[in-house]
């Protein structure tokens, strides 16, 4: 008797290869998970992948004024090396050159207003304890003396006053003018115009009085001339040479009080 094969199916046999998907039945790219991380991470660490929301991709308005009082923001601020401090330093001391703004408009820094202004209030305030001591071993080797603590508290307010109020009531006044200008830049501009304050409180223990005022009108006016050209890249017009003229008279009056009150 005669038995009838018939072809089995090509899905019968091991190892067949399954059948081709047409070109018409195209895939279609899986979604990605709202979470996912792109690998390599940048500087910043893994960047996170979030889903659109359902607003058109629209964001919602960031509140300002919670970010002005967010420590988190100002971080960026603190973002400099060793270097870059040391280069700016450096330029505070060249008062003459005016270009101390072009160096910090990329990336000006708070490291110097917190850091030189801190070493300001200590250093007039130990020195300036000094000065009069030996001022007064000058005159009467037998008179008493004792470490005098308001000084701190002198040096502390004025210092820390004077760094933070003048370049923000510079800039309000700029901004009322019609200039482009900064708060942080300001900040920086005149925390770095301290620094010279430093160097020469450290002459001023001289016991000599007529060598006292010329060291620090001489610092006073370096500084008050680094203030005052660089504060004149803001202004656009001539007639507003008062601006750059009053920051330069506020800060050689700055100069004066330190030397009238802890080396007197």
């Amino acid at each position: 008797m005669e038995e009838s094969f018939s072809n089995p199916t090509s899905s019968h046999f091991l190892g067949s290869v399954p059948a081709v998907v047409s070109e018409d039945k195209k895939s279609t790219n899986p979604e990605v998970p709202a979470n996912m991380q792109i690998f390599p991470p940048n500087s910043q660490g893994y960047q996170t992948l979030v889903a659109p929301s359902d607003g058109g991709g629209e964001q919602q308005p960031t509140n300002n004024w919670k970010g002005f009082f967010s420590i988190s923001s100002y971080t960026q601020y603190f973002n400099v090396d060793t270097d870059i401090v040391l280069n700016r330093l450096i330029s505070s001391l060249y008062p003459t050159s005016g270009d101390f703004v072009s160096k910090i408009d990329a990336n000006p820094d708070l490291y110097g207003l917190v850091w030189i202004s801190t070493t300001l209030v200590f250093v007039i305030a130990s020195l300036g304890n000094c000065a009069t001591y030996l001022m007064s071993r000058r005159s009467d080797p037998n008179t008493s003396w004792a470490f005098d603590v308001n000084y701190l508290n002198v040096a502390a307010g004025s210092i820390y006053g004077y760094a933070l109020i003048v370049p923000l009531g510079y800039y309000f006044l700029l901004q009322y003018l019609g200039s482009n200008v900064s708060l942080v830049r300001f900040w920086c501009l005149w925390g770095y115009s301290l620094f010279i304050f430093i160097l020469t409180s450290f002459l001023l223990i001289i016991p000599i009085e007529f060598i006292r005022w010329i060291i620090i009108l001489i610092g006073g006016a370096a500084s008050a001339s680094f203030v005052g050209l660089n504060l004149r890249s803001y202004i656009q017009s001539n007639d507003l040479m008062i601006v750059a003229i009053s920051a330069f008279v506020l800060q050689l009056g700055l100069s004066v009080f330190i030397k009238m009150w802890f080396f007197a």
